[in-house]
């Protein structure tokens, strides 16, 4: 009897060892904001013969301001001798009707499993963001901020791919990244310029190329200095063959007490299924994140695009922002904002044909220039939770 008892007690400690080993996290966003913007178009699709219409003003709920409103699960176990198994699912919603975004995805946001190694770095499988916009994502004021934040233009509308294969490697103070997509799953409609749709919903049996993706990215941060350097590719599905967009980046950044400045160059490029140029950019951005208080943040990013082709036209006025983001802090997990933007020759978030409208697309909420207008204002006061 003794003896059962004390082999119990061994399974028993044995078993909760095991279960230590393993953990799983819930956590999740939910941010809800009051927005005022002037000048709102239609986006301009087939479906209105591609006429933004007159100019509105709207008062309007969004979710989404600073961050978009997700819950999701995370979870490791441990392997042993260094290794570690890893997944990610992570759900997008839209916190002011309950509906799903990312087209409707259960996990549109993330979506991946991989395995871990503490020396040689993690391989990871599913739906994921693409290397230049992870690398990013320290080098940006704004933060990726959902409302203004320019990231389709700056990153591509394929930030995020279906069906990748990605590496993550933290070496010291350089963090390398590489990603290679069999399908992004990413379809956009037709613009005008462009007579078909873009893109499409995943691998294209016995064409490998279509809708494929792949890119590289490299970052150093040590002290104070940041630098970030990386490339992307999408090879979008036109007509039944395929074209190609491709952005190089370089950024950095320098932290000096509560302040830090950032600032970054991205070359864009963009050929039809016949090779021919149909688009040529130079995208520029600076700003700084200063933390005034424990819990005051304020931020500033200015944003230029100098447009050398969309679609065969030469001579368009270049698209820019100024974006600007105070946030209270109540506690760690609870914040209010104040968020507001003005954008010159495009919608807010630099919304355009440039970016095939991903903003508008993506949100439910239409940043496109109407006719006969030029700019766009809008100001939003939100608050966010963390969990």
């Amino acid at each position: 009897m003794k003896l059962r008892s004390m082999a119990l007690a061994t399974l028993l400690a044995c078993s909760g060892s095991a279960f230590a080993q393993s953990t799983v996290t819930l956590y999740g966003v939910a941010d809800i904001n009051i927005e005022y913007v002037n000048h709102v178009g239609a986006i301009p699709t087939a479906a209105n013969q591609f006429n933004p219409g007159a100019a509105h003003s709207v008062f309007r709920m969004d979710s989404g301001g600073v961050s978009g409103s997700r819950w999701g699960l995370r979870g490791t176990e441990d392997l042993g001798n260094g290794v570690k198994a890893l997944f990610v699912l992570e759900n997008g919603f839209s916190l002011d009707s309950g509906a799903l975004q990312q087209q409707s995805r259960m996990f549109g946001r993330q979506a991946y499993v991989g395995v871990q190694s503490s020396s040689l770095g993690q391989i990871t499988l599913g739906r994921q963001y693409t290397s230049i916009f992870e690398a990013l994502a320290n080098f940006v004021p704004g933060a990726y901020a959902t409302q203004y934040e320019p990231a389709a233009l700056l990153t591509g509308a394929n930030f995020r791919e279906d069906n990748t294969v990605k590496y993550t490697g933290q070496f010291g103070p350089v963090t390398a990244l590489a990603h290679y997509s069999f399908g992004t799953g990413l379809a956009l409609p037709a613009f005008v310029g462009v007579a078909t749709p873009i893109g499409g919903n995943g691998e294209v049996p016995g064409q490998a190329r279509r809708d494929s993706a792949y890119g590289a990215a490299l970052a150093y941060t040590q002290g104070p200095f940041g630098v970030t350097a990386g490339y992307d590719q999408w090879n979008p599905t036109i007509g039944t063959s395929s074209g190609t967009a491709r952005k190089a980046v370089i950024a950095a950044s320098y932290t000096y007490g509560p302040a830090k400045v950032m600032g970054g160059y991205r070359w864009g490029q963009s050929k039809n299924a016949a090779d021919v140029l149909i688009g040529r950019d130079d995208f520029y951005w600076i700003g700084a994140a200063y933390q005034v208080t424990p819990a005051v943040a304020l931020s500033l990013e200015y944003d230029y695009d100098n447009l050398k082709n969309q679609f065969g036209n030469t001579s368009l006025a270049n698209p820019w922002q100024v974006a600007f983001i105070a946030n209270y802090a109540f506690s760690k997990r609870t914040d209010v904002y104040l968020s507001t933007a003005y954008a010159k020759n495009a919608g807010l978030a630099l919304d355009s044909a440039s970016n095939f409208y991903a903003t508008s697309l993506a949100t439910g909420n239409s940043y496109a220039l109407p006719n006969g207008k030029n700019s766009m204002l809008g100001a939003a006061v939100g608050v966010r939770h963390k969990f």
